[in-house]
């Protein structure tokens, strides 16, 4: 069984206006994407500013979250490293705060061969028994997760059950889906190719978009499973201005703007993270206008 079909919110990390986390903030994001159809919640991932957190306050966050969102839908922590050791660590604390699931980004500038990350990988699992969704990356990792190692992993790694695709090539996807004939979840780590995704056996999206329009891309997900492609497309298409403008510079300073936009939540990030470009800004803006967020 899937650890969730459909729409999982890649949620932000609001931080207070000294940089704190904001606890309260974060517990009335999770009721806001509850309420409105997401599927489940990613913690700490990219776009919640991981990279940025302490230890400590990272796994306050993971723990928060579970907390805050009691049971209501899967809960999956961001717990990858780009070393071995701290991500067992992370993954096993996780673990003992009740998460649904694990996602592991490969390692990250030191990169690690296709056997590197196939032992990297296969002892973080070991160490845990809920199941690992991968996470490839290749942008911002410099490490691509070649099909054939995330089909090796799966077949051998019982806990090792799905794989968050953003890589953006879908060849890639496609190869990775014959090959994997079934044996591993593919979830869409691109908004802008998430029915793409859906077409060649996904089962979902871990989404930047749904932290502002959660209900869409829910149904986009919902419609296509349903046999409704055309319903499913619509969404697809109507989302692509607004992806657009919340990936005109790097994620996630574009999203924590939209949130603070739609007063969700405060835009404060941590550096290098820096204030989005005023043209952009304007640019975003107009994207949310237009769909109907402002």
């Amino acid at each position: 069984m899937s650890i969730f079909e459909g729409s999982g919110v890649a949620l932000v990390t609001p931080f207070k206006e000294n940089g704190e986390v904001d606890f309260d903030k974060m517990k009335e994001l999770v009721e806001f994407h509850i309420a409105n159809g997401t599927d489940a919640i990613i913690v700490c991932g990219t776009t919640g500013e991981a990279s940025t957190l302490s230890h400590e306050e990272h796994l306050a966050c993971i723990k928060a979250c579970v907390e805050y969102v009691d049971h209501r839908i899967p809960v999956i922590a961001g717990a990858g490293s780009n070393c071995t050791g701290t991500a067992i660590y992370l993954s096993t604390e996780a673990e003992s705060y009740g998460v649904d699931g694990l996602l592991l980004v490969t390692p990250y500038y030191n990169k690690a061969t296709q056997n590197g990350l196939i032992a990297h990988f296969t002892a973080i699992a070991n160490s845990v028994k809920i199941p690992i969704i991968l996470y490839n990356v290749p942008s911002r990792t410099g490490c691509n997760i070649q099909p054939e190692t995330a089909v090796t992993l799966a077949k051998t790694v019982p806990n090792i059950v799905g794989i968050k695709e953003a890589s953006g090539n879908i060849a890639q996807v496609v190869k990775l889906a014959k090959l994997a004939d079934g044996c591993i979840d593919i979830y869409s780590g691109n908004d802008d190719q998430v029915v793409p995704l859906l077409s060649l056996g996904g089962k979902g999206v871990i989404s930047v978009t749904a932290n502002i329009a959660p209900r869409d891309v829910h149904d986009m997900v919902k419609k296509f499973m349903d046999g409704d492609v055309k319903g499913s497309l619509d969404i697809q298409l109507k989302t692509i201005d607004l992806c657009e403008a919340l990936f005109c510079e790097v994620n996630p300073i574009p999203v924590k703007k939209a949130v603070e936009l739609m007063g969700l939540c405060g835009g404060t990030m941590r550096m290098p993270l820096t204030e989005m470009e005023p043209a952009h800004v304007e640019k975003l803006k107009a994207a949310m206008t237009a769909y109907g967020l402002l």
